[in-house]
């Protein structure tokens, strides 16, 4: 696949993309959306397998295995969905919008966030059950897991929990941006995308104390927009090539990066919306491209939203990565 994009006859996305997410261990993508709906996509077979619709906007969704999931809506709510039988349940509220939801394979909990400045967790196992709560001192707009830690962005900080202790103690890191998304860099530490363009990279565990990490302004090579300040909607990391990422912005620009050179990979042809996510799928074969409005901006375009497949094979970037500036 270079680059097709998904067709959804039946019921086509009517509202901006929030989140895509491809399975753990199979070339499935969950797809929440603010027309309520959250949807399932068998990318092998090019066909829609799930959709339910809601009572309000899903802000967020994430599995749970590959047979659960769950989404994190506008109304507060925390909704739980079996995708093999079709049934749905309310798992939870926040006392103001539900922006956030995680699911750690490590300990069983889901872990979620609101602009109720409240991270939680609860057990999976049980229906409303929340074992440990935490308050910030702002909304949170994104949350990670990678292991047992869970990194939390707060204004220009992260918030870095042990989900075994999650109640007792946490490490706080400075990134000096105003973050829009934070993503796992491996176990190594993290990677925190900014309203402004820009890109920190923080280890949890520096070997010099006085260089914990690094940040980069993700400017396309073209000359002329160099200057661009469109904020970093997510970032995903490659599960095939250490150290390679791939960034997408507020004007439709998809670039991947290299964490140790320090350089740009490739970049990708501009997208006619913003980029509102991505998601690599497990072995790393496809990249998943959600090309869509967010309501961030007044002035961005209101163009149907798409989600396009590309194939990460060598033959591919090669098409579109000759001659890129480092």
């Amino acid at each position: 696949m270079d680059g097709s994009c998904l067709q959804f006859e039946e019921n086509p996305i009517q509202d901006a993309i929030s989140r895509i997410r491809f399975a753990p261990a199979s070339n499935n993508l969950l797809i929440s959306s603010w027309d309520t709906n959250l949807r399932l996509y068998d990318v092998d077979r090019s066909r829609s397998i799930f959709e339910a619709s809601g009572e309000a906007a899903l802000l967020d969704c994430c599995f749970q295995g590959e047979s659960a999931a769950f989404s994190a809506a506008s109304d507060c709510s925390i909704t739980r969905y079996d995708l093999h039988s079709g049934m749905r349940e309310n798992f939870g509220n926040h006392d103001d919008l539900a922006t956030c939801v995680e699911y750690s394979n490590e300990t069983g909990q889901v872990v979620t966030a609101g602009w109720d400045k409240k991270i939680k967790c609860w057990d999976s196992r049980s229906t409303k059950t929340l074992t440990a709560v935490n308050t910030v001192n702002t909304g949170v707009k994104s949350i990670s897991l990678c292991g047992f830690a869970s990194m939390v962005a707060v204004g220009d900080s992260v918030n870095i929990y042990d989900l075994r202790k999650f109640n007792k103690s946490f490490n706080s890191k400075c990134v000096e941006i105003q973050i829009e998304c934070v993503r796992p860099y491996l176990d190594q530490g993290f990677a925190a995308g900014s309203t402004d363009g820009r890109v920190a990279l923080k280890y949890f565990n520096p070997s010099d104390q006085n260089n914990d990490g690094y940040a980069f302004r993700c400017h396309p090579k073209a000359k002329r927009a160099r200057h661009n300040f469109a904020a970093v909607n997510d970032i995903a990391f490659s599960p095939s090539t250490y150290g390679d990422f791939v960034t997408g912005d507020n004007k439709g620009y998809v670039t991947i990066w290299n964490a140790q050179s320090k350089k740009r990979v490739y970049e990708m042809p501009k997208f006619e919306n913003s980029i509102a996510s991505l998601s690599y799928s497990h072995g790393g074969q496809f990249l998943a491209v959600a090309s869509s409005y967010t309501y961030s901006e007044e002035n961005e375009l209101e163009m149907p939203p798409r989600i396009y497949i590309h194939e990460m094979d060598d033959k591919y970037i090669a098409s579109f990565s000759t001659g890129s500036s480092k």
